[in-house]
């Protein structure tokens, strides 16, 4: 994965209408957040699960943001702008406290998701929803708190299971703007001592012609089988069907196989 620092400063510096085409896995989930943020009514209280760094938080400034995060995502982080420590599979809130939520890029790193869907379903009042936007082909990051990738049926399945009602579920991108991440994602084996040479002659290919070729070639590809990632608008329209996911001690496992015989 690339240095942290370097994406802070492309992120920062980039214009946007380049960041479009050179990484449009980010810039479609702001677009949808915006236009959730903006569908919030003044005041609503909204709860921002995973929130790092909280670089959401200027988009719902005239809801009551409460972000939340247990800190052990990136370590050149800043975590001192969240309103607390927290798990999202043990949310510290009551049964609906919020109107509406957002877990961005975030559940790939919780080790039981479907029991992090209940609490999230827990905590919404009824009609309260979520925004949501999960990796489907990525890289390791974050390690050893990366868990899972996400497809459109296991998303589908795992919501419908938390008692959500799925609203949209969209691809963020296709198989071309995959091509095109793994492109820039090359140019990470050479930002170090003397290959930073080759960083400077290779950039201008992978990490510049490639990723915007294929951010216009990705119209081709109608199925988006191959998605960067996924995103999503649900709201909480029933119980949970299922009881949240507990891990299985080995006593359990030994007391069922003996079962079976």
């Amino acid at each position: 994965m690339h240095d942290p620092r370097v994406l802070k400063f492309v992120r920062k510096w980039l214009p946007r209408w380049l960041r479009r085409r050179l990484d449009p896995f980010h810039i479609k989930i702001e677009d949808q957040l915006q236009r959730f943020a903006a569908s919030l009514p003044p005041g609503a209280r909204l709860l921002d699960g995973g929130a790092g760094e909280c670089p959401f938080r200027p988009w719902f400034k005239d809801t009551n943001y409460v972000g939340i995060d247990n800190a052990v995502g990136d370590h050149t982080w800043d975590y001192s702008n969240i309103s607390a420590y927290a798990d999202l599979s043990d949310l510290p809130f009551a049964d609906g406290s919020f109107d509406a939520a957002i877990n961005i890029v975030v559940l790939e790193h919780i080790a039981y998701p479907a029991k992090a869907m209940c609490e999230f379903r827990r905590v919404l009042k009824p009609g309260g929803r979520l925004f949501l936007a999960v990796p489907q082909i990525w890289e390791l990051h974050q390690q050893p708190h990366d868990f899972f990738r996400y497809t459109r049926c296991g998303l589908e399945l795992i919501l419908k299971d938390a008692g959500f009602e799925i609203e949209m579920l969209e691809p963020t991108g296709g198989y071309f703007e995959l091509v095109g991440k793994i492109s820039i994602d090359i140019l990470h084996f050479f930002e170090h001592g003397a290959m930073k040479i080759l960083w400077v002659l290779l950039a201008p290919i992978f990490g510049f012609i490639i990723p915007l070729v294929c951010y216009y070639l990705d119209k081709l590809d109608k199925r988006k089988d191959f998605a960067v990632g996924l995103m999503t608008v649900a709201s909480a329209a029933g119980e949970p069907r299922v009881a949240p996911y507990a891990p299985v001690t080995t006593t359990e496992l030994v007391s069922s196989s003996h079962g079976q015989h």
